[in-house]
């Protein structure tokens, strides 16, 4: 049964008739044609799938359209609509942290959130906020040090 759906996603309104049971990245991906969240393992584990819920990092992949209710959505689209996100893209294209890129989306995703909750991220808070943001190509060193000049650059604006 189809169940017509109102979603605020990136900051606009927008409408999708779907199964209540359909995944959020489907709605994303294909009903919506927002394409840059990505289908990884359709299980959680990989990340590719990350998006905002309210500011909070979720796995679309497994994220049933029903349990977003009025819930904001941001996705990898709606990245460069705050300053924050548009320092990590720069930084991300800076350090050239992409290699086959498939999972960015997903870990800039993660990344975001983890600079919301904690601005100057330590080691150990950079890993547990990354922590299930799977790459094949391993490019976790540059993920890291785009994630701390992002945090040094927000320190000296600060002071």
């Amino acid at each position: 049964m189809t169940v017509s759906y109102q979603l605020k996603i990136n900051g606009q309104l927008m409408q999708a008739d779907v199964a209540a049971d359909t995944p959020l990245l489907w709605v994303l991906r294909d009903t919506l044609k927002l394409k840059g969240t990505k289908f990884g393992c359709g299980m959680a584990q990989c990340g590719a799938c990350t998006v905002h819920l309210d500011g909070k990092p979720v796995r679309s992949c497994v994220t049933p359209i029903s349990a977003v209710k009025e819930r904001a959505i941001t996705t990898i689209e709606g990245v460069a609509d705050s300053e924050l996100g548009q320092q990590l893209q720069q930084a991300w294209k800076i350090l050239d942290v992409p290699q086959c890129g498939y999972c960015q989306a997903g870990q800039m995703m993660s990344a975001l959130a983890l600079l919301r909750q904690f601005p100057q991220p330590t080691d150990a808070q950079i890993a547990s906020g990354m922590k299930g943001n799977l790459c094949r190509c391993a490019t976790y060193h540059r993920i890291k040090q785009a994630i701390q000049q992002v945090a040094k650059r927000t320190d000296k604006e600060a002071s």
